[in-house]
This record gives structure tokens, sequence and C-alpha cells, in this order.
């Protein structure tokens, strides 16, 4: 069974969505973030301190690796900048989850847990380089993307709903 890679700007609901397509089918879930956390045994925050972006992005490729030898039938969740990983297609179909920065920006500041949730994101530190990322982000997630679905608007299990009958007809 071929996986489902969800890509993504921070924040866009990647892990949420995942978790809402596991309740609704018999796939199992990852993120990519927790699998580099686990590798290394600190948080990204923590790689991204002491060893610089460079040295977590090389962490993305050897995980990208083992996820097209060792995993299937899951629904990987991936950071914001996984994307850049080479031959994602042979890890599984592609999917961007999209919506425009403001809306994604204002789902995190709306959420209970909002200061932890920006915390988490070291490159959503300062509002107008995040700003400035997605943008130049946006055109390079289109052209991965072998399906892209605008969660603006949508809650979570109307998403998942969308993949899973997306899924479906290919």
């Amino acid at each position: 069974m071929k996986n489902i890679v969800l890509i993504g700007f921070m924040g866009v609901g990647k892990g949420s969505v995942a978790r809402a397509i596991v309740k609704r089918t018999t796939m199992m879930a990852l993120d990519t973030d927790d699998v580099i956390e686990s590798m290394e045994n600190r948080s990204v925050k923590e790689i991204f301190a002491q060893e610089g972006e460079a040295y977590f992005r090389f962490l993305e490729r050897r995980t990208a690796r083992w996820l097209k030898k060792k995993v299937e039938g899951t629904i990987i969740s991936t950071g914001g900048g996984f994307f850049k990983v080479p031959a994602m297609k042979k890890i599984g179909t592609v999917i961007l989850l999209n919506a425009p920065f403001d809306t994604i920006y204002e789902r995190i500041l709306a959420h209970p847990d909002a200061e932890k949730k920006l915390k988490k994101r070291p490159l959503f530190q300062d509002i107008e380089k995040a700003r400035a990322l997605y943008e130049e982000r946006l055109p390079e997630y289109l052209k991965v993307a072998d399906m892209v679905i605008d969660v603006s608007d949508k809650d979570v299990d109307t998403i998942a709903k969308e993949i899973i009958k997306k899924g479906k007809k290919r």
C-alpha cells in the first residue's frame, strides 16, 4: 500500500490531518520531525540551536531514505521544509495542505496552546521572515505536490475525508 505524504507550511495542520485520516482508515501515521527527534534524542528546536539548519536538513534527507526503504501504508506528516528532500514522490503520494499565510498564522494564534506552538517552530519566531519563507516556498510546494488541498475554512475532519475520497479515485 502506498504512503500519503502531507507537505505544507508550518502550522497548516499536517499532523492533525494525519491523525484524523488514521481514525478513518487502517493506515498508521508518523511525523518526520518526531522521527528526527527520536533519532537525535533532542527537539527540533535544540537541533536548530545547537547544529543549525543545514544539519537538520541532512537529518531530513536521512529520514527520507529510511521512509522510502522501510515504510508503507502510512500517512506521513512532514516538517515545513521536508518537501526539498530528493525523490520525494518515491516515498508516496504527495499532498500539499495549503492556506494563505495569514490564515495559518491566525489559526496558530487561536489555538489554546498558541504560545507553545509558536515556540516549537524555530522559523516562525520572526513573523515577517516566516511570511517571506511561506511566499518563497509556495511555488516549490506546488511543483512537488501530486494533489493540493485548500484547508482554509475547513475543519480537520473535512480535510481528512476529502483526502480519503480523492485517494480512492486515484
